[in-house]
């Protein structure tokens, strides 16, 4: 019966596109200003209604993120909407979105243009609800978090146009992401949860001017300058990218471009490459006691460092930097190490040498602990991204978010690596412990399964 249901809303949404909204230029109205014919209310049961030809959706404490989605599924398309929020709420419009029933119990998931009035300014980001978290942040990016008007109407267009996804907002790009993970799903408009917080009550959120286009996409892109884009495609460059000057160091099929740690050719055992992944296998939970470490052929000074990892329960990795074999020739090689770790199940967690923290994931292992991170946890991809800039200024960054910072080389640095393992004099055969002009990218073998993908690195200069 409900499969009934909504097709029949989805043939009367149909016949009012059709019949009643059509335009010599293609565009037609999503949301009629009267009622929600065509649209059916998923998740949480926070009151929408329509006034004055407007959809107004307002929140409540106690209930999840609540949805007035299309009974129709789109895949490509331009869509236009202008928004007025409450400044103390969060939002989203969600777009190729699903709620199955086989998913998190029916749990919306999928692509949302961020509706951020915060001082966070994350306005046009993406987000992939109840999956992968933050697509596109807008961290990096002012021009984009300035584009923002608080207190007043603002113009989005999102522009869905095969594997490319694109966001406006007020005539500013501030989301330029390539992605393949859903080519097409519901449109549906968020009154994000508050959870039991009282004084957010009956705070408000509007939508007007709500308008689709489904033909000549391509025709009736919005010209501007771009944001830096994004590119989530596995194990892909974009003609950008290229550009750009990245390069893979994983091709989603072979081995080639790595080897053993101390040895010279990739191991025989202990590693598989399948699906696209780069796995490291599950043995004793020991260091190299397998397959051993993989490194790079090749040697890094100034990089940026781009990596999606996905670890099983209790696992423990790591992604190391610097790496020059020299202090010894056998086992685990030294490096600077960004952590890949199950924080809640593995015990290295709760492990320090002085830095309490510092073996959690994306931390400089045992030197830095990562702060303001957001993981996506087990069983799930995440993006780690290594920044070494040719003054020595480091960077770790998780899912988007900015975790470790420091100078490589400096007093305060090397007061670090003091109080930590590193300052045994076996790291520091060699030279001050991860201060070598130049090394390999290390991935490592901790005795646990991890998987890696889309690896890929460009030269800073």
């Amino acid at each position: 019966m409900k499969t009934l249901i909504k097709w029949a809303a989805y043939m009367m949404t149909m016949l009012c596109v059709f019949s009643c909204n059509s335009s010599n230029d293609g565009w037609v109205q999503l949301f009629n200003g009267k009622d929600f014919t065509g649209f059916e209310q998923l998740n949480g049961q926070a009151p929408f209604r329509v006034e004055d030809g407007m959809m107004a959706g307002k929140s409540v404490s106690g209930q999840p993120n609540s949805f007035m989605a299309t009974a129709a599924e789109y895949g490509d398309f331009i869509l236009e909407f202008d928004v007025l929020c409450d400044p103390s709420l969060n939002s989203g419009v969600q777009f190729r979105s699903l709620s199955k029933p086989e998913y998190n119990n029916g749990r919306v998931h999928g692509y949302q243009c961020e509706i951020d009035p915060s001082d966070r300014a994350w306005s046009g980001g993406i987000y992939d609800e109840a999956r992968r978290g933050w697509l596109v942040t807008l961290a990096d990016n002012p021009a984009a978090q300035a584009a923002w008007k608080k207190s007043d109407w603002n113009r989005y267009r999102i522009e869905a146009i095969g594997n490319s996804i694109r966001i406006w907002l007020n005539g500013v790009n501030t989301a330029n992401l390539l992605d393949d993970e859903t080519a097409a799903g519901f449109i549906a408009f968020q009154v994000h949860s508050i959870g039991d917080n009282a004084d957010l009550d009956g705070k408000e959120i509007r939508w007007k001017n709500i308008r689709i286009l489904t033909s000549g996409l391509e025709a009736a892109r919005m010209e501007g300058e771009l944001a830096p884009e994004v590119n989530r495609i596995p194990n892909t460059l974009s003609a950008r990218e290229q550009a750009e000057g990245w390069r893979l160091l994983f091709d989603g099929t072979t081995t080639a471009g790595w080897r053993g740690a101390h040895r010279e050719a990739f191991p025989e055992h202990g590693w598989k490459v399948e699906n696209g992944q780069l796995t490291v296998l599950a043995f004793d939970g020991g260091e190299s006691t397998h397959g051993g470490d993989i490194v790079t052929d090749d040697e890094f000074s100034a990089f940026e460092l781009s990596a999606e990892f996905k670890i099983t329960k209790g696992a423990n990795s790591g992604i190391k930097y610097f790496v020059t074999e020299s202090e010894r020739q056998h086992g685990s090689a030294f490096g600077l190490e960004y952590q890949v770790l199950d924080d809640r199940e593995h015990p290295d967690a709760k492990l320090y040498t002085t830095w309490p923290g510092s073996r959690t994931q994306a931390s400089l292992y045992d030197v830095i602990a990562a702060e303001n991170k957001r993981t996506n946890g087990v069983g799930q991809w995440n993006q780690a991204v290594i920044r070494v800039f040719p003054d020595n200024h480091v960077e770790h960054w998780l899912n988007g978010f900015k975790c470790v910072e420091y100078e490589r080389g400096s007093e305060a640095f090397r007061t670090l690596i003091a109080g930590s393992k590193y300052a045994a004099p076996e790291y520091n055969t060699d030279g001050p412990f991860g201060e070598a002009a130049k090394g390999h990218l290390l991935l490592q073998d901790h005795g646990n399964e991890v998987s890696f993908r889309s690896i890929k690195i460009r030269e800073l200069k």
